[in-house]
């Protein structure tokens, strides 16, 4: 397995592929992977003859400096899972200085209003360290394809957003939500949480399926005092928000109507470890 830590040789690796017109596909991780990320790189695999994988913690789309600071960084064990899937991958784990040229700073984006939405109330500048992030490493990389999980569906619709406005070409495909065999969305967050925490977060997805079991013959509004109040009398995990939104613009929903699709999300503190998850309501 080839593992790259400069831009350079990543670019002079993809020109060489390029020249055998080969089809790249692209799945930028912040490395701690697991079974979900193994998952999008088999996708990419199904689809394209060279698979690169990013492997970076990316500073600016940190709102909270601890997390940063506490995020795991396990390079040699991520290389290992890789390479169970195959040795063929190409890897890039970039310095900070390599990406940012010395000025880690984000960029800042117009994503249309999605930005605003959910996630954006919550964590300030996230999607502009998101959109920073990635446009670089699209155009480091030059990929035909790259993966994102709908496990961050919000990122997903930015990422969309951003390549169209900025007219980058590739094609963005997200991938269905990997779950562990109790149902928690697989993250790398999950390592972290203590054994009650552990046993208590797989009423996260269990919630969200009678949320969307609920929302074919209730209003958006009482599904969410029912989630809501699901959440108040539970020892371990606490709300943050659940919202159920319009799945194009990420509007919140105040009236269904026929033919529109719709999501629910929901963001969940289980201790200090900030969990989130979504599902799709039809």
């Amino acid at each position: 397995m080839k593992i790259f830590s400069e831009k350079t040789q990543i670019q002079n690796a993809i020109k060489q592929i390029k020249t055998r017109d080969l089809s790249v596909g692209f799945v930028p991780t912040m490395g701690a992977l697991h079974e979900g990320h193994l998952f999008l790189v088999k996708e990419a695999l199904k689809d394209n003859q060279v698979v690169v994988v990013s492997i970076f913690v990316n500073p600016t789309q940190f709102d909270n400096k601890e997390d940063l600071k506490k995020y795991p960084r396990t390079l040699e064990k991520d290389v290992e899972l890789l390479e169970s899937v195959s040795k063929d991958i190409l890897v890039y784990a970039p310095t900070v200085n390599d990406i940012y040229d010395g000025q880690a700073v984000a960029e800042e984006f117009n994503f249309d209003g999605l930005e605003f939405e959910m996630e954006g109330k919550f964590r300030t500048g996230h999607f502009d360290g998101v959109g920073t992030i990635v446009k670089r490493l699209l155009e480091i990389i030059t990929p035909d394809n790259a993966y994102f999980g709908k496990k961050d569906y919000q990122q997903l619709m930015i990422i969309k957003k951003l390549v169209e406005k900025r007219q980058i070409p590739v094609k963005i495909i997200g991938c269905d939500i990997y779950r562990e065999a109790n149902g928690l969305a697989m993250s790398s967050r999950n390592v972290r949480l203590k054994e009650d925490y552990k046993e208590a977060a797989p009423f996260i997805y269990k919630t969200l399926k009678t949320a969307k079991e609920k929302f074919g013959t209730r209003s958006a509004k009482e599904v969410t005092k029912w989630v809501e109040n699901e959440f108040a009398k539970h020892q371990f995990l606490t709300l943050e928000y659940f919202i159920i939104a319009d799945a194009e613009n990420l509007k919140s929903v105040k009236r269904k109507y026929k033919n529109k699709t719709y999501r629910a999300f929901v963001a969940v503190y289980a201790d200090e470890i900030r969990l989130i998850d979504n599902i799709a309501l039809n």
